[in-house]
């Protein structure tokens, strides 16, 4: 154990104890004004090879749920293909007799592959029930829309650029579909 921890305090104390010694080295380490650099960068070298410590040590709490998510996965997969895979006979010699039947190896997943994909369609209908109708006008106008402004031209200058508008519907419905040029 290190020097100034008791052997005899509980795992809670040693790791508090701990803590408060790296507050204090890092509090020591950043105060610009130490005398001994050389001390300083040692204490910065142990603290994690150059990096930056936070004042929360340990991982956070996503990380330590999706780690233990990805080995569940990782395991629930292997004993699912053991499952399926390894004949009847085999398993009651090993032990194992109680254990769902082999149709559910094929059939759940087939249902979870049929479910998600019902839950896409129902997902995408929902939206189309959830659009307004292409006859509303809150489809064409809202209250971004910029109406074109007209200018009036005196003799002999040019056109000025057209200011950002938005193009009336009628407008692209005349081009696109009535003009024939």
């Amino acid at each position: 154990m290190e020097e100034g921890l008791s052997s005899t305090s509980s795992p809670l104390s040693i790791l508090s104890q701990l803590r408060e010694r790296r507050a204090s080295a890092s509090v020591a380490s950043s105060d610009a004004s130490s005398p001994n650099l050389k001390e300083r960068k040692i204490t910065d070298d142990r603290a994690g090879a150059g990096f930056a410590q936070d004042q929360e040590h340990g991982p956070k709490p996503s990380e330590v749920y999706g780690f233990v998510a990805s080995i569940t996965t990782v395991i629930a997969t292997v004993i699912h293909l053991v499952w399926a895979y390894t004949p009847e006979p085999l398993l009651h010699s090993v032990g194992i007799t109680y254990y769902p039947s082999k149709y559910w190896a094929l059939a759940a997943p087939s249902v979870l592959i049929v479910l998600v994909f019902c839950m896409m369609v129902l997902y995408l209908g929902l939206n189309f029930l959830a659009m307004p109708p292409t006859s509303a006008h809150n489809t064409i106008y809202d209250e971004y829309s910029c109406e074109p402004t007209t200018f009036y031209l005196t003799e002999g200058k040019e056109k000025p650029i057209d200011p950002i508008a938005d193009v009336r519907i009628d407008r692209i419905n005349h081009l696109m579909f009535l003009d024939a040029n």
